[in-house]
C-alpha cells in the first residue's frame, strides 16, 4: 500500500511549481494536518475508553460517538488527498502502455471520471445534508454533520482536480477536464436516461464497473459512478442513498480497527522492528537450504502478526529482502515472487485486516476468525516453503549456510520478543473479551509507541509522525474503497442478485462441499479483477446467507473467502502485490507472474485443504471454547 507522501524538502520544489499547484500543496499539507490530528485522536479516546473501563469502572457514551464522527470526516478529506497525490488504488494497465501520449490519454480519462463521482457525490451529498433529520444518541451532535463529509471531500477533490492535475496533464487541463467530467455526469441523470434504462441495472453496474476499472480509473470511484449509472431513470431520492451508504458504513467502530492496526504496524517499522525480526528469522532459518527465501517466509510470518496487511508487508520487506536476495545468488524476478506470496500471510496471521472487515460484514466474532486463522496461516507458511525448497534444489538456488549458535540465537530473540508478544495481545485480548477488536487496535498503537521509545529507543517524534503520516494515508485508500463498495453492494441487493446467485449456485451443487467448490471458484476468478477489500464488501453479504443456508461454517468461511481473494492479489491483471514488489525491485511484472506460479499453486492446495477439512480452522477454536 503505502501511497506517496510528499517528502519534507518537497516544501522547497513546491516554490517553483505554478501558483496553482503551489495553493494545491499548502492546502494537501493543511488538511494533511488535519487528518492526521484527527486520526490520532481517534485512537487516544479508543484508549480512554479501555482506561476509564477497567481502571475507573466507569465506561463513557461519548468517545465512540467522537472517534466514529472524526474518522468519517478523515476518510472523506483524506479522499481528497488521495486524489492529489494520484494515491488512490487501482489497475494501471493502461499506463503501462509503451509511449507518452497513452499514458497521457489515460490520465485525462481518470479525471474525467473521477471528477463526474466527486460531483455526483457533492450534489446528492449536499442534498442529503439538507434533508438529514436526527442527532447523534450520546452528544446529539446533527446527523447532517456526519453525512457532511462526503460533499465536503468531494469538492475539495474537485478543487484539486481543477488545481493540480495528475502528472503529466499541465496546469490548464484540469478545469475542461473536470467540466467535461461535470457535464458527463449530468448527462447521467439527464440525457441519457431513456438510452440506459433499457438495460437491467445490476447489468449496467457491473459492466460500467469492470469497464471503468479496466481503464485505470480509481476502484473506489469507479464503483460510485457504476452506482450512478445503474440509477439512470430511478427516483432521485434514490442518488441520495450513495453519499448515505457511504457515510454510514465508516461510521463503523468495528472498522476503526482497520487504521488502528496499520498505525500500529507502522509506528513499530518506524521503531526498527522488521529489521530485528529479519535479523530473528536469519539465525533459525537462515542455514537452511535455500536460507534467505525461508528468511523471508518467517519474517512475513512474524510481520503478519503486527501489521495484517500485506501491502505494508511486501512493501517493506520487499526493500530489505530482495537485494539480500539476489546478492545470494536469487533471481530478481523470482526474489520479488516469494516476497508477494509471503506477504499474503499477514492477511491470515491475527491481526487480519480482511478478516476484521467480513467479521463486521457478517456479523459473526473477529476473536473467533482470529484463532480460527492461525493453523491455516502456519499451513500456508510451511506449503510456501516446502516449495521454495523444491525450487531451490532443483534450481540450485540457495545454498547452505554456517548455522548460528544458540547464543547468537538468543541475543537476536531477545529484542524481539516485545514485538512477537503483541500478537498474543491482541488475539488473547479479543478473544477472552478484555476489549473489542477496535480497542485491541488501540492498545496495540500505544503498545507499538512504548516499544518503539522505551525497548527498541529508535521511535523519534520525526519518525513517529512521518510513520503516522504514511499510516494515515493507508488507512483513507483502503477505507475509501470500503466505503463506495457499500452502494454498489447495497445496488446489488436491492436488484436481489444474491438470492440469483444463491439460488444458481443452489441448483448447480448437490452438497455443501459442492456448493463450497464453486464459491471457491467464483471468488478466484474474481480476484483476477477486483481488489480484496472491495470484492469482500460487496460479496460477503452475497455468499454467507448461501452458506449459512446449507449448513456450513462462517467462520471457516471467513478464511476460505479471504484466502481466496488474497490469492487474486498475485495474478493478473490486477495482482496488486505483484505490482509493489516488482516497483520496489525495479523489474517487470510479467516477470514475477511468471514466477509467482508455482507458489500460487501451493496456495491453492492449502484453501482446498482449509475448505474441505474443517478442523483446521475449527479445531484450534473448539479446543480453547467459545
Amino acid at each position: 500500500m503505502n501511497a506517496q507522501i510528499p517528502a519534507d524538502g518537497s516544501a522547497q520544489m513546491a516554490q517553483t511549481r505554478p501558483l496553482p499547484r503551489r495553493i494545491a500543496f499548502l492546502i494537501d499539507r493543511l488538511v494533511e494536518a488535519v487528518s492526521v490530528a484527527t486520526l490520532l485522536a481517534a485512537c487516544l479516546l479508543a484508549v480512554v475508553q479501555v482506561f476509564f473501563r477497567y481502571v475507573l469502572n466507569n465506561s463513557l457514551p461519548w468517545p465512540e460517538e467522537v472517534a466514529r464522527l472524526g474518522f468519517v470526516w478523515v476518510v472523506f478529506l483524506g479522499m481528497a488527498l488521495a486524489i492529489h497525490r494520484d494515491a488512490h488504488l487501482r489497475i494501471d494497465l493502461v499506463d503501462r502502455l509503451p509511449g507518452n501520449f497513452s499514458a497521457t490519454i489515460s490520465v485525462g480519462v481518470r479525471v474525467v471520471m473521477v471528477a463526474a463521482a466527486c460531483a455526483a457525490l457533492a450534489h446528492h451529498g449536499l442534498e442529503l445534508v439538507s434533508r438529514a433529520m436526527g442527532a447523534t444518541p450520546a452528544l446529539r451532535i446533527p446527523i447532517s454533520y456526519l453525512y457532511g463529509a462526503v460533499p465536503a471531500g468531494a469538492i475539495l477533490g474537485l478543487g484539486f482536480l481543477v488545481a493540480a492535475p495528475p502528472k503529466p496533464l499541465p496546469v490548464w487541463a484540469g478545469l475542461p477536464l473536470v467540466a467535461t467530467g461535470y457535464a458527463l455526469y449530468l448527462g447521467f441523470v439527464g440525457p441519457f436516461v431513456p438510452f440506459i434504462t433499457q438495460f437491467d441495472p445490476a447489468a449496467v453496474l457491473v459492466v460500467v464497473a469492470l469497464a471503468l476499472v479496466t481503464a485505470g480509473v480509481p476502484i473506489g470511484f469507479a464503483m460510485v459512478f457504476s452506482v450512478l449509472a445503474a440509477f439512470a431513470g430511478q427516483p432521485p431520492l434514490l442518488l441520495l442513498t450513495i453519499s448515505q451508504n457511504m457515510a454510514s458504513t465508516v461510521n463503523s467502530f468495528t472498522l476503526m480497527a482497520i487504521p488502528f492496526f496499520i498505525t500500529a504496524a507502522a509506528i513499530m517499522n518506524a521503531g526498527g522492528i522488521t529489521e530485528r525480526l529479519i535479523g530473528l528469522a536469519a539465525h533459525f532459518v537462515g542455514h537452511l537450504r535455500a536460507g534467505l527465501g525461508q528468511v523471508n517466509i518467517l519474517t512475513s510470518v512474524m510481520l503478519g502478526g503486527v501489521s495484517g496487511s500485506s501491502m505494508a508487508d511486501a512493501g517493506s520487506t520487499a526493500k530489505i529482502m530482495v537485494p539480500e536476495m539476489e546478492k545470494g545468488g536469487y533471481p530478481r524476478a523470482f526474489s520479488c515472487a516469494l516476497t508477494s506470496a509471503s506477504a499474503v500471510l499477514a492477511n491470515l496471521i491475527p491481526p487480519s485486516l480482511g478478516l476484521i472487515i467480513y467479521g463486521a460484514l457478517a456479523s459473526v466474532s473477529v476473536g473467533a476468525l482470529f484463532i480460527a486463522t492461525i493453523v491455516p496461516g502456519l499451513l500456508v507458511a510451511l506449503a510456501l516453503s516446502i516449495t521454495l525448497y523444491i525450487i531451490a534444489l532443483r534450481s540450485g538456488y540457495g545454498a547452505m549456510a554456517p548455522k548460528s549458535s544458540a547464543g547468537d540465537r538468543w541475543r537476536a530473540l531477545l529484542p524481539a520478543l516485545p514485538a512477537l508478544a503483541l500478537p498474543v495481545l491482541i488475539v488473547g485480548g479479543v478473544r477472552f473479551g478484555v476489549f473489542t477488536a477496535t480497542e485491541a487496535g488501540a492498545m496495540a498503537f500505544v503498545y507499538a509507541i512504548l516499544c518503539g521509545t522505551l525497548v527498541y529507543r529508535m521511535l523519534t517524534v520525526e519518525r513517529f509522525f512521518t510513520a503516522f503520516r504514511e499510516a494515515t494515508q493507508d488507512t483513507i485508500v483502503v477505507m475509501f474503497v470500503v466505503a463506495a463498495a457499500s452502494p454498489f453492494a447495497w445496488v446489488l441487493a436491492s436488484q436481489q442478485v444474491p438470492q440469483t446467485v444463491g439460488a444458481a449456485l443452489s441448483s448447480m451443487a448437490g452438497s455443501p462441499q459442492m456448493l463450497m467448490l464453486l464459491i471457491i471458484l467464483l471468488l478466484l476468478f474474481i480476484g483476477l479483477f477486483m481488489e480484496m477489500i472491495a470484492a469482500m464488501v460487496i460479496m460477503v453479504p452475497v455468499f454467507v446467507p448461501v452458506i449459512m443456508a446449507a449448513g456450513l461454517d462462517p467462520i471457516q468461511f471467513g478464511v476460505v473467502i479471504v484466502l481466496s481473494l488474497v490469492i487474486g492479489a498475485l495474478t493478473p491483471p490486477l495482482g496488486m502485490l505483484i505490482f509493489t514488489t516488482a516497483r520496489v525491485g525495479q523489474i517487470s511484472p510479467s516477470e514475477v507472474f511468471r514466477a509467482v506460479i508455482p507458489f500460487v499453486a501451493a496456495l491453492i492446495v492449502v484453501l482446498l485443504l482449509v475448505a474441505f477439512v474443517p478442523v483446521i480452522s475449527t479445531g484450534l477454536l473448539a479446543m480453547i471454547g467459545p
